[in-house]
Formats: C-alpha cells, structure tokens, sequence
C-alpha cells in the first residue's frame, strides 16, 4: 500500500464516496468522519462524529497521510435567515474543531486540504481569476467562503501543512450538478440558462481526486490553490456540449425570468446557475499538474460513457 491512512471528513456525500473509491486502491486505510454510521467496506471505515465536539474519533486521525475536510451544508437552497446561519456554521464549526484536535495529537496529519469554493471570486466575465491577481466578490456566498478559509487559516497547525482547495463544479456521473443538466436535455429542455454567456467553473471528478494525491505529492505547496479545469465554459457552449454528446438535436432555453419562477418552486437560488465563474487553476499548472480531463467536451464524453 502506498498510503498508511486517508481521513475525510464530512465524506459521506457525492465528492467524498468519490475520494474514498479512489483511495481504497492507493491506502491501508480509509477513515470517513460521518453524523451517520455505515458498514466497513473493505478499507474504508465509517466513525461517526457531530462535527461540533470531540471525542474518540479524534484518534483516527493520528498518522494521518491527508485529512481532507468536505463538511458543509448544500448550498442548493433558498437563503433564508435560518439556512444561512446552518450554511455558515455546517462549514466554520467542522473546521475550527479539526484544528483543535490535530493540535491535541502526537502525530497529526501531514496535510490538511480543506475544500472550499471557487466561488469565492467575483463574477468575471473579462478575464481567468488565479489565486494570485483574482478578485475577491462580494454577497453572501463569498462572505462564507471568506469566513471558511479565515477559521481555516487562523487555526494554527505546527505540523500540518495547510491547503485550502477552491473547488469549482465537480462533474460526474452519479451525482452533484451533471445528472441534473443531463436530465434538462433529455427533457428537451437542455438549452441555455439566462444569456447563456456566464463562465462555468468545473472540473472532472476523476481530476479532483487525483489533485489531493498529488498535493500530497509537493510539500512546497501551502495557502490557496484552485480546483477548476483550465478552460472555463461558458454555459451556453456546456449545454450544447451535453445536448451533442447524449444525440439531442434541440435544447428549449431557460430566460432569467423563468429561473426565477423555478428556482423558488424547487427551493434554490439562481446565483447557483447565473453568476460567471472563470476560474483559473494558475498554481497547479504552474508546478507541473496534467489534467486528465482539460477540456468540457472529454470531460461529458467519459462521464456518458460510464455505466451505472
């Protein structure tokens, strides 16, 4: 085995049933940190936590290769006063405990990647934002992110190198934003959503899992790094990939009067869909990442081409 032991916590949901299928070839052991319990599968091992307190589970994470942290309430809801409180503490309360207890350990995790979001940045439609000159937006969304990274940040860690993950839309075939896009174009309703011209930050599932392992790999990287792929989409031209991949002529687009109507009848905001994420994935091109999947059109062929 090429690990002794990888930690996620919150890693019960889409990405981290991703990480934990990668991992199980590559580690001894797989720990998931989860509110609900679950059968051992194999290597990978469910403990189940609140997120709020310690307690044993804290142990688990001595000897660690990487504790990456995924906890965080689905921010596919409306933002009422109440959701945006458990939006806000489902991600800075996880986070803050996490550092208090790696700093309790004898031997703590070499690395601590805590997956934040690209949305962090402001809505750009003139040019890639990199870790380094991008804009910071402003609105709810990056207030929390803000708040994510600066508990994140603040906590001190001696021996834990820090990385917080700017993670953009993960796309897969099982869950998260693909199947729901894939949906729309069956439906004949696969067309643009609002103008059509805001940038789509995404990035392959098989490609963020592959980017935790090779963090793990440079130990020069510390601070911020973007998870995106290095095109950016804009959503028109993603939509129209979909449509020609899956063999649907036509896609009956979504103005933004009709994503306002939607978005309340299924409990959402259209900030998800309208707002330009071009992102760019600037530190890890620079210190020598490939991807996999670079370009949208590879990236929705794989993901059809995978049966469930």
């Amino acid at each position: 085995m090429k690990y002794h032991k990888i930690v996620l916590a919150g890693g019960n949901g889409y990405l981290g049933t991703v990480l934990a299928n990668y991992y199980k070839e590559l580690a001894h052991e797989v720990i998931i940190l989860s509110r609900k319990a679950a059968p051992a599968k194999g290597n990978i091992k469910t403990l189940v936590w609140d997120g709020q307190t310690e307690g044993e589970w804290g142990q688990y994470l001595e000897d660690a290769d990487v504790l990456i942290n995924l906890c965080g309430k689905n921010v596919n809801c409306r933002y009422t006063g109440q959701n945006k409180q458990a939006i806000i503490q489902s991600r800075v309360v996880p986070t803050r405990l996490l550092g208090k207890v790696l700093n309790t350990l004898a031997n703590p995790p070499k690395l601590w990647i805590n997956v934040t979001s690209a949305t962090i940045y402001r809505h750009a439609e003139d040019y890639a934002q990199d870790e380094t000159t991008g804009e910071i937006g402003y609105g709810f969304s990056i207030d929390v992110c803000k708040q994510w990274e600066q508990t994140f940040f603040d906590t001190p860690t001696p021996a834990t190198r820090k990385l917080a993950l700017r993670m953009g839309i993960v796309l897969g075939r099982d869950d998260g934003v693909f199947p729901r896009l894939l949906n729309l174009v069956k439906l004949g309703m696969g067309g643009q959503q609002g103008d059509g011209k805001q940038y789509v930050a995404w990035v392959h599932q098989q490609d963020v899992a592959r980017i935790t392992e090779w963090l793990m790999q440079h130990p020069e990287l510390e601070g911020v790094v973007n998870c995106t792929a290095p095109e950016a989409v804009k959503n028109q031209d993603l939509m129209r990939i979909i449509r020609k991949a899956y063999g649907m002529p036509f896609g009956l687009p979504a103005p933004q009067w009709l994503l306002e109507i939607g978005a309340r009848l299924i409990g959402t905001e259209t900030e998800l869909i309208l707002k330009s994420r071009w992102v760019a994935p600037q530190r890890l091109l620079d210190n020598g990442f490939t991807f996999q999947f670079p370009k949208a059109e590879h990236a929705v062929h794989d993901i059809l081409s995978i049966k469930n």
